[in-house]
This record gives C-alpha cells, structure tokens and sequence, in this order.
C-alpha cells in the first residue's frame, strides 16, 4: 500500500510542472503581434454585401501576399472587415466554394459566421474571433487566435485560452485539426444549399446564406464566466 502511494506522489510530482506549463501556455503566453490591416479592424464590416463575393480569378494578390489576420486580445470589439478582399487566388482542386455570410438554423441556432477564401487560405471570423489559416505574409500556417471567451481577469487584464489549428480538405470536407496535425476538432462542409459546422462539443449546426449582417452581431457579446481574480 505504502509503495502505492509513493508511485501515486510520484506521478503527481511529474504531472504538476506538466498542467503548469499548459495553464502558463493557454492562458498567460504572450499573445502574437497583430499584423493584419489597420483598416480590418478600424473599418466596419457590417456595412458589406456578403452576397458580392470577390472573383477568384487569379487576377489580383495571392494568399501568400496578404499578412495574417489574428483575434485581437481576447475578441474583436466590432465586426471587421474581411482580411481576404483584394485576394483572387483560385481554390485548390477538391476544396468547396463556402465563402459568405452564413446563420444557423439549427443546432447552433443564431451563430452567425463569415468564412473567407483564397488559395489554399480560409478565414473565419463570428463571434469576436478571427481564425486566419494557410499560406501568408507574416506567420505560420495554422491559426493562433483566442477562444474567445475570458475565463477570467486580473486587474483590468482579460485571460481567455489560446487555440491553433489547421485545415485540409478532404472528400469535399473541410477538417479543422488541433495544432494542424492532432485530432480533428471542427468540420465544414456544404449540404444543399446549407453550410454544415460540426463542432468538437458533439453539435451539428445547419447554416443558410446572409446577405448583410444582423444587427445584434455587429458588437460581439461578452462571453465566458470572467472571474474577477484580483
């Protein structure tokens, strides 16, 4: 029993550094600089068309061009502006056209997303979040963002966990992997007319095509339980 417990102790001493690492990693990480436009931010993207999507006919910048967009701090304070507008690339052979401005109208009911392509690159953007993923100017591949969510704050800093991930499209799928190569986290897909989001939790959402974005996500809500630390 007694050699039991000194494994158990054992085992505890290893993992404590192990979960401190994460919890310093997810939550207190410097986050990376922001090297998107100005403009994306500053500009108002509700006021856009989202039916008027950009002609990807190789004609303008390519993915590569354009520097990587990320979520400012813990959430964007007003809906941006798309980050990929002067992109044209063509998509790449076996990828699906999912760009716009799509709601759910079912499961997530009410979630509103915009999802921008060029090349290789997708861009999601709802809910105070930016994930920019693939080829750019200034950073890696995968998304480095935000969950968006503050779990907590201490003084008038705001801590919400850090996430990354990659894509691939595969069978017309396209699949959102932790880090870029773990587990499949998300997938996207087109059924229809309908823009299928599966999400990690278990949910399935159904979305239709906006034109114009409602008027209560153009601020994002405040979201996570935000515990006052100190």
């Amino acid at each position: 029993m007694r050699a039991l417990f000194r494994w158990i102790i054992r085992g505890l001493v290893l993992l404590l550094p192990i979960i401190g690492g994460l919890i310093w990693l997810i939550f207190f990480s410097a986050r990376p600089a922001l090297t998107m436009d100005a403009a994306v931010l500053s500009g108002d993207g509700s006021a856009l068309n989202y039916c008027e999507l950009p002609r990807l006919d190789n004609s303008g910048k390519r993915a590569i061009d354009i520097p990587k967009g990320n979520t400012p701090g813990c959430g964007y304070t007003r809906f941006p502006m798309p980050i990929l507008s002067e992109c044209t690339e063509s998509l790449p052979a076996g990828a699906a056209d999912i760009r716009g401005l799509w709601q759910g109208i079912s499961g997530k009911v009410g979630h509103v997303e915009r999802v921008e392509q060029c090349g290789e690159r997708v861009v999601v953007t709802s809910s105070g979040i930016i994930h920019d993923i693939g080829p750019n100017a200034t950073a890696g591949l995968t998304s480095n963002d935000t969950e968006g969510g503050v779990y907590f704050t201490m003084g008038e800093t705001q801590y919400c966990p850090r996430t990354s991930a990659g894509v691939r499209w595969e069978q017309a799928v396209l699949n959102f992997r932790l880090l870029g190569w773990g587990p499949v986290v998300v997938k996207r897909y087109l059924d229809g007319d309908h823009l299928v989001w599966a999400y990690a939790d278990g949910s399935i959402t159904r979305m239709v095509r906006l034109c114009t974005l409602p008027d209560a996500h153009k601020y994002p809500a405040p979201r996570g339980p935000r515990i006052k630390l100190f």
